[in-house]
């Protein structure tokens, strides 16, 4: 990629962080989808990325589309989206008189529903690491926190003591785009962060000191990748078998609060979304929940 481009892009980046709060992740992809459309031009001869045609955006999409699967749909969705994010940019800068993006269709992707576990599941996971050592009460705490508050990952493990008031049952996080919201923890979860802290956060430490609430034997903060290493090996023997990914217990948390009759804007505010729509892939939970409550209780059901 030549220089210009990779100035280009930076700008971009920076432009979009600022205007969005977008997080790191979704700025890396941004950058490397298009970072790859601009060594894919460099390769082919066809000039920078301010001197695309129509034609070259859509030969390109059908390259990346080649072969016997192709991409996924939700991989060229997202592909799509940081073409016409970035055109629309250099567009409304006067750095291009015509959008090459302007008429490019996004992938239909089909319609996905959260794989999620049951409270029997759940019950399981979170006996399943050992409180009779500090490791398993951390783990066992971390696991009661995230299935207790519906928080991401990355929020759990960023959680800093100064946004933990387990007086009060509460936790402050900052989410997707800088926003500050107030979960609450419920008795279990507060308990078991307080036996943690009792217990096994100094015993990790060795006398060490940290600003985050858990931590590693090497004195830092709880990485995503070692806490869902941890969350693996926990549910191969407590519910082997069962589907895991990143936001299971995301997931559980906000079918299980549905399931006893939460409303789907509350839910909407304990996860941190900021649109409605992203919260309504739960709510074929709320129309199945209404089906069995019908079938229960009406007389000609």
């Amino acid at each position: 990629m030549n220089p210009r481009d990779a100035d280009l892009l930076d700008e971009f980046c920076d432009a979009v962080w600022l205007e969005d709060g977008l997080s790191g992740n979704t700025l890396e992809s941004y950058r490397r989808d298009l970072r790859q459309f601009a060594d894919w031009l460099a390769a082919v001869c066809r000039g920078p990325l301010l001197e695309v045609s129509e034609s070259d955006v859509a030969g390109y999409l059908a390259l990346r589309n080649r072969g016997s699967a192709g991409v996924k749909a939700a991989t060229q969705a997202r592909l799509v989206s940081s073409l016409r994010r970035f055109y629309r940019f250099v567009l409304a800068g006067g750095r291009i008189a015509r959008d090459p993006t302007v008429r490019l269709d996004s992938p239909k992707l089909p319609r996905r529903f959260p794989r999620t576990l049951t409270e029997a599941d759940v019950e399981a996971l979170l006996l399943a690491p050992s409180a009779d050592f500090p490791a398993g009460l951390r783990d066992r705490a971390m696991l009661e926190v995230l299935y207790a508050s519906g928080l991401r990952v990355s929020e759990l493990v960023g959680l800093k003591l100064t946004g933990l008031d387990l007086n009060a049952g509460l936790v402050r996080v900052f989410g997707k785009g800088a926003r500050e919201r107030l979960v609450p923890l419920g008795e279990d979860a507060v308990e078991w962060v307080r036996r943690y802290q009792a217990d096994a956060r100094q015993v990790l430490l060795r006398g060490r000191s940290s600003e985050f609430v858990f931590v590693t034997a090497r004195g830092g903060p709880m990485t995503r990748q070692a806490f869902w290493y941890l969350i693996r090996r926990h549910a191969a023997l407590a519910i082997p078998g069962k589907p895991l990914s990143p936001h299971t217990l995301r997931h559980a948390f906000a079918t299980h609060l549905l399931n006893h009759g939460a409303d789907l804007r509350a839910v909407q505010m304990l996860l941190g979304h900021a649109d409605i729509s992203t919260t309504q892939i739960y709510t074929h939970v709320a129309r199945e929940r209404l089906k069995a409550l019908h079938a229960k209780h009406h007389p000609r059901a």
